[in-house]
């Protein structure tokens, strides 16, 4: 591996999303030698028309908002490499990461690598992600009014979803995909109680156009038409970095951190859905901007201590 050390780094931020680059702008701006590593494959980009991040009434598709972002960070002599890192280590108040060919150095590390919702596997659902597929109620119920839903799942999660749902349409229904059903028994009383159908199925394709649900159609023969799903298969986080440095996590995979955004790693900091937050590109953003300030502010005061203060002459 070649070594592109050229010095230790200040800072090293792990993930082009929206948390990577909101920090990478306020660390750029205090004047902070910051590196952000991206692979290019920010979930933002599944979004096609996000709706409800501040300062775009009209919408915006998730790869717009991210180009943006790589514009602004720039303008702040922010440099950007794409690199796939596989190991993160530490020896003191350095970091070492290990990319495909190349090893970096850092005095403080921001993973913001995030997490990936698990689409069904089920045949043409990919091409309608973002478009009339659905990971987030709080995202995209709002332009799911009077439509004909269907989601995907047979966990309290879902049966939370279909419930939510009736105060945006009446026509919704719950396909447990050929599984047993999971929820407790409260929220079977629920379904029940508001009359939420429930086909129990296995789904063999999909139809659509261009990315539009038309129908469900089932294994075993048959058919429900539709006009958008919401799914509740899971997600992976991406987490390995932070297990690999000796960070803690959460019951559900998650990076912990402090106020500060800081993981049980000092000088190791997390923002964004890869953290116990409510991952909305919004939240990630603002996540973003609080580890950004946090790290400026430890790397001020570790001057101050190692009386190393940089001043412009």
């Amino acid at each position: 591996m070649t070594d592109a050390q050229m010095g230790t780094r200040e800072v090293i931020i792990i993930g082009g999303g929206l948390a990577g680059l909101s920090a990478a702008i306020y660390l750029g701006r205090s004047r902070r030698e910051t590196l952000l590593i991206h692979t290019n494959r920010s979930m933002a980009k599944w979004e096609s028309d996000v709706q409800n991040y501040l300062g775009f009434p009209k919408g915006i598709a998730g790869e717009d908002l991210l180009a943006r972002g790589v514009e602004q960070v720039v303008r702040f002599d922010v440099e950007m490499t794409e690199d796939d890192i596989r190991s993160l280590t530490h020896d003191g108040d350095t970091f070492c990461l290990s990319g495909t060919d190349t090893v970096y150095r850092a005095r403080r590390v921001l993973l913001a690598t995030g997490l990936t919702h698990l689409p069904p596997e089920i045949p043409g659902v990919k091409e309608c992600l973002g478009q009339s597929l659905f990971f987030c109620k709080d995202c995209d119920a709002y332009r799911m009014q009077g439509k004909k839903i269907v989601i995907i799942g047979g966990n309290n999660e879902a049966a939370d979803y279909a419930l939510a749902m009736l105060l945006f349409t009446s026509s919704v229904m719950i396909c447990t995909n050929g599984h047993r059903p999971r929820w407790d028994a409260d929220h079977a009383g629920w379904l029940e109680e508001y009359a939420v159908p429930i086909r129990h199925d296995r789904i063999g394709s999909v139809r659509h156009d261009n990315g539009r649900l038309r129908a469900i159609i089932f294994e075993q023969g048959g058919s429900v038409n539709v006009e958008g799903a919401f799914t509740t298969r899971g997600d992976v986080v991406h987490n390995d970095l932070a297990e690999n440095a000796g960070a803690k996590l959460d019951e559900d995979g998650q990076v912990v951190v402090d106020h500060y955004l800081q993981t049980t790693v000092p000088g190791l900091y997390a923002a964004g859905c890869v953290t116990p937050a409510n991952c909305q590109m919004i939240i990630a953003a603002g996540q973003g901007a609080i580890a950004g300030q946090a790290i400026n502010r430890d790397l001020f005061e570790d001057s101050l201590q190692r009386h190393a203060l940089p001043r412009v002459r």
